[in-house]
């Protein structure tokens, strides 16, 4: 039966470059709407760039344009770059839109009718300077714990306590540098904490879809678990939908100068880009998407593909939101982990920090990158490793040695000897790709989103054709004498077999997949044509060579390109960038750290670093950074630690995990209760944080020397 599905990305922040970080939720959602357009399922793909927010406001000013000129440049940008690496977005658009503006609107009234907005007056810090009121992140002094200075406004990278900005010591304003002082605003609430909205997500987070299809992936449900608290026990709060002017976003509704928080109308420019391009057609019914009475009767469903660090907003606040404004929430939500490189967070200063721009500019193939991201896909929420060295392996070994090997082996003696026409394809040879087809676990492994499965599996058949044209040696019967019409059929079913592994690759490979199709000389492929060799008598075109090797000095070049152009940023304009968005919207970055002073062994040794196992790990309730940690050193009782770590890391998946902790920091008594120890994490000048983890054999207590 044929599905109609309304698929998304989660929406950029217009304040920074795409980066091979963010491509690869954008990769595996475009390869999964590929994968069902080929099924011959209906699918609507949009996207938007999210444009409001004080760092645009901040760095359009810094820049001498209005915010409008800004977004429009980035717009371009943005664009560009997904279409060069072959994201094929119906709608591209932004959420300054007069589609985002009214649906804004409207869900908010809705919301106001069900008595599930307040008003409060709360205080914050102001910029006297530049008379606005200052996000946390804006906000620097030193911290009220162990007195480091130059920290944020929420939690200390120095000794990882969290705190209000109205406990820093010495606050200025990362603005202007002016002295913030403290000052009253009604801000408006979205009533998250109400029984009805909790209700509502307990089911929600905990079900599926109408297709039976759970709506969150077990480690995000996990997740749902420990923010929503047990039945009958309510850990959610009130959510501060409205920021004061001067603001670059939508004016509340009566509400002068008040405005909707960036976050609040960035997901509903899911719903926008889809109007959007609903008024450029005539055979899209926006309501049987967005609706919820419409499009309960119409089957329709609605997929969000977004990073992990943005769940919080899409799993709890925007569900809620569109359930009690008469909306329908989504279907499934589909969960990607960050991109490290070479098994560390991506960096400016090592030249790992690359951009998309500057890969394409490079001149490197778009659809090596695709493939290499597709194969470390799983469908789960880990984070998906770049090992550089690996990708040329893997692409010269897969794509050029194995499967384009298949084609430029056997063409040629097609156009030479045989006009150009197959002969009949050998169908017990062609069985094994005709059999996957029939079985479907290649398919269901793309549904899955578990792309590497996948692509192991494709490999297998590859592997299976090249061992066929190696044991029949099409270039020896070429030379033999009455073995013409052996090597018409060894090169016949050769391609056939180069067909449908081509059409098993186009979702993963469209462009390399299209050129396959015209050397071929067939229709598109679709997914029901994998199964079917090419017939007898068929007429190809003359062969050109499909995919070339990666070389390392064409990776060096990358590397090199990005050092030379991508020097770490200090201004908070600048700093406004991220893997996606946190809850202040990429409004930092850290710069990189320089060396420490050089110490004597001695001074090492003070340090106890211990190898320990996280027994448990578990939310901090009040804590926005916090993660409470359970670790096993070998003693004969736990120790407790919280870590500043919650903006990288799903505590389910860290429980198990081996990990560097300092044993004899002196104990620290926190507000959330008593943390024994510190483990070790490493950062930089790009966004994340990455707990240090022993090699296999390492066991809890083992000292680090």
């Amino acid at each position: 039966m044929s599905r109609q599905i309304l698929v998304t990305n989660a929406l950029p922040y217009a304040n920074g470059d795409i980066h091979l970080g963010h491509l690869v939720g954008y990769i595996q959602a475009d390869i999964w709407v590929r994968f069902q357009r080929m099924c011959g399922h209906t699918v609507h793909y949009v996207c938007a760039d999210d444009t409001h927010g004080t760092p645009v406001m901040l760095r359009a000013e810094k820049e001498g344009v209005t915010p409008e000129a800004l977004i429009a440049r980035v717009h371009g940008e943005h664009l560009r770059d997904f279409t060069s690496f072959g994201v094929a977005f119906d709608n591209y658009h932004s959420t300054h839109s007069d589609e985002n503006r009214w649906y804004a609107e409207d869900i908010y009234r809705k919301l106001q009718a069900a008595r599930l907005i307040d008003t409060r007056s709360i205080e914050q810090y102001y910029d006297p300077v530049k008379s606005m009121f200052l996000p946390d992140r804006f906000i620097k002094g030193e911290c009220p714990k162990c007195g480091a200075a130059d920290q944020y406004g929420d939690n200390c990278e120095v000794c990882g306590a969290a705190y209000a900005p109205t406990d820093l010591k010495n606050p200025v304003s990362a603005v202007s540098g002016a002295t913030p002082v403290l000052k009253q605003s009604d801000h408006y609430f979205f009533r998250l904490s109400d029984p009805s909205a909790v209700a509502f997500l307990r089911q929600w987070t905990t079900g599926a879809n109408h297709r039976g299809v759970v709506r969150l992936p077990g480690e995000a449900a996990n997740k749902m678990k420990e923010w929503l608290g047990s039945e009958g026990d309510n850990t959610l709060s009130d959510w501060d939908i409205s920021r004061d002017a001067p603001y670059f976003g939508f004016e509340i509704p009566d509400a002068p100068g008040k405005y909707f928080y960036v976050w609040l109308d960035a997901p509903i420019g899911y719903f926008a880009s889809f109007r959007n391009l609903a008024a450029k057609r005539d055979d899209i019914d926006v309501a049987a998407y967005t609706e919820a009475t419409a499009a309960e009767a119409a089957g329709t469903e609605l997929v969000h593909f977004i990073g992990k660090d943005i769940l919080y907003f899409h799993a709890l606040f925007w569900p809620a939101m569109l359930h009690f404004s008469g909306y329908r929430p989504p279907s499934q939500l589909c969960v990607n982990g960050f991109l490290t490189v070479d098994g560390a967070k991506m960096s400016k200063s090592r030249g790992t920090f690359i951009t998309a721009h500057s890969y394409m500019a490079q001149g490197l193939n778009p659809e090596w990158l695709r493939y290499y991201f597709a194969a470390k896909s799983n469908g789960s929420m880990e984070d998906v490793d770049l090992s550089l060295d690996d990708m040329i392996a893997k692409v010269n070994s897969d794509l050029v040695g194995k499967f384009v090997n298949i084609a430029s082996r056997c063409a040629g003696f097609i156009a030479k000897r045989f006009d150009g026409r197959l002969a009949a394809c050998d169908s017990a040879v062609f069985a094994p790709c005709a059999n996957a087809a029939a079985s479907g676990d290649i398919a269901r492994a793309y549904e899955a989103r578990d792309f590497g499965k996948a692509l192991r599996e494709i490999m297998r058949l590859a592997d299976v054709a090249n061992q066929y044209v190696n044991d029949e040696k099409p270039w020896e019967l070429a030379k033999a004498e009455g073995q013409e019409a052996r090597l018409h059929t060894v090169c016949s079913t050769a391609l056939s077999l180069f067909k449908s592994l081509s059409g098993f690759l186009k979702p993963v490979l469209p462009a390399l997949a299209g050129e396959v199709e015209r050397f071929l000389a067939i229709a598109p492929i679709a997914w029901q044509d994998v199964a079917t060799p090419l017939p007898e008598g068929h007429a190809i075109n003359s062969y050109q060579h499909l995919m070339k090797r990666v070389e390392r000095k064409q990776i060096d070049a990358l590397l090199e390109a990005n050092r030379d152009s991508l020097a770490p940023a200090t201004e908070p304009a600048k700093q406004a960038t991220s893997q996606q968005r946190h809850a202040e919207h990429q409004a930092h970055g850290a710069a990189q750290e320089a060396a420490s002073p050089t110490i004597v062994i001695d001074d090492f040794t003070k340090v106890d670093l211990r190898i320990a196992r996280i027994v448990s790990a578990e939310h901090v309730e009040g804590a926005d950074k916090l993660i409470r940690l359970t670790l096993d050193i070998g003693e004969d009782k736990p120790r407790q630690v919280f870590a500043g770590i919650k903006s990288a890391y799903d505590p389910a998946t860290l429980t198990g995990r081996l990990t560097v902790m300092v044993a004899n920091l002196a104990p620290r008594k926190m507000k959330f209760g008593l943390s024994e120890g510190m483990v070790l994490a490493a950062s930089g000048d790009g966004p994340g944080l990455f707990i240090l983890s022993p090699d296999a054999g390492a066991q809890p207590g083992m000292r680090v020397k």
